[in-house]
């Protein structure tokens, strides 16, 4: 049925409908609902609904409730402020979130404040839709290490996501599309149970330099090390780093994924996406003065913002369904608030991070991030 006929019968049907005693709205309804295929409910507003002009589009179902010019700008900046999340991670960001908006904006009636809360999550994508913008695939850089391969197990099973402490690791080129020459790398890390992320950059890859960085990258964490998981890449697959794991009092557990088979480390893959990617994009890093300055950025604001007021969702389990697989997640929540859900975490830790969390501002923190985002890329483009 061609959009014409589908108002002219509408028109006709309307008009039958304003007129019609109880018993004979029915069966009207029941044509509706068997001409149209709409549910009752909205076959009931189609009728009801006044005439519209010759020539304009005839809108069916249920009324728009939001418009995007609306909440759009009171939506913006706290987006931006949590790294511009999904709308499920925002519908857990905006209680927090809020409260800072107005102390760095303005303050919000009521109406305003409820409105934007009882938001779903399809509404807020919505309405978020004009501001997503679209990013470029970019080439992988990841080198074979073969002289480990042996003592280092394959991770045929899933590690023990009830304890944190087990990472998976993985490093992302900042190379601007193009493997020549020297640039800086991101040595990017995420716990398996918590989803606590860490990144330091890397001068060229090389394994001192890795390693000094995953030093510090176990110094930062709120929890002790237990194990890493990481891919056939050479720059962590090494004796180097197998020595840094192995010769202590209580050795970390480390084993890598099959070879071209990323899904064995889809955490980071996704984290290096979401984190790495929209956080310093795509250009070339190739002065190695920018190394200090994009460590200060990731070891202070950015890993702050990410972990105390970026929610993330974390998978529960599978369910099978016929012949498709229904993935079952928990609510969003922070790194920061699973580490005080969870048991193993002792109180005195638990204590300092409430402190800590109380003295940051993720408005703040956004805006120095922007302010040295600038200064590194401004560094960056310089000569050697």
């Amino acid at each position: 049925m061609s959009t014409k006929t589908k108002n002219e019968v509408l028109a006709k049907l309307r008009s039958r409908y304003a007129h019609a005693g109880p018993i004979y709205k029915s069966k009207l309804l029941d044509q509706a609902v068997e001409l149209f295929g709409l549910h009752r409910k909205s076959a009931i507003r189609a009728l009801r609904r006044t005439p519209c002009p010759p020539g304009a589009p005839v809108l069916l179902g249920r009324p728009c409730e939001y418009r995007a010019d609306q909440p759009l700008p009171l939506l913006k900046p706290i987006w931006l402020a949590a790294q511009q999340p999904c709308g499920k991670r925002l519908v857990a960001a905006l209680p927090d979130g809020l409260p800072f908006y107005e102390q760095e904006h303005r303050r919000l009636s009521r109406d305003t404040r409820e409105q934007v809360l009882s938001a779903s999550a399809a509404t807020l994508e919505r309405l978020l839709h004009p501001l997503r913008a679209q990013y470029r695939r970019h080439p992988g850089g990841t080198r074979p290490g073969t002289l480990l391969r042996q003592p280092i197990p394959l991770a045929t099973t899933p590690w023990d996501s009830t304890q944190p402490g087990y990472l998976e690791l993985d490093t992302v080129a900042l190379c601007g599309g193009s493997l020549d020459g020297d640039f800086v790398w991101m040595l990017d890390s995420v716990d398996f149970c918590t989803q606590w992320v860490e990144a330091r950059a890397v001068w060229n890859k090389g394994w001192f330099n890795t390693l000094e960085q995953l030093r510090d990258i176990e110094a930062r964490l709120p929890f002790a090390l237990r194990g890493i998981d990481n891919d056939n890449g050479g720059a962590l697959l090494n004796g180097h780093v197998l020595r840094y794991c192995q010769e202590r009092q209580q050795p970390v557990q480390m084993s890598r994924s099959r070879p071209y088979h990323k899904d064995d480390n889809a955490h980071i893959e996704q984290k290096n996406w979401t984190h790495i990617r929209q956080g310093f994009g795509y250009h070339r890093y190739d002065n190695p003065a920018v190394v200090a300055l994009l460590n200060e950025r990731t070891g202070g604001p950015w890993r702050e913002l990410l972990n105390f007021f970026c929610p993330t969702l974390q998978r529960r389990r599978k369910e099978r369904v016929g012949a498709q697989v229904r993935r079952v997640y928990g609510a969003a929540q922070t790194p920061y608030q699973r580490l005080l859900e969870h048991p193993a975490v002792s109180r005195q830790k638990k204590t300092e991070l409430r402190q800590h969390r109380a003295r940051l501002n993720p408005f703040a923190w956004h805006r120095q991030l922007e302010k040295r985002l600038k200064e590194i890329l401004a560094t960056a483009r310089r000569r050697n």
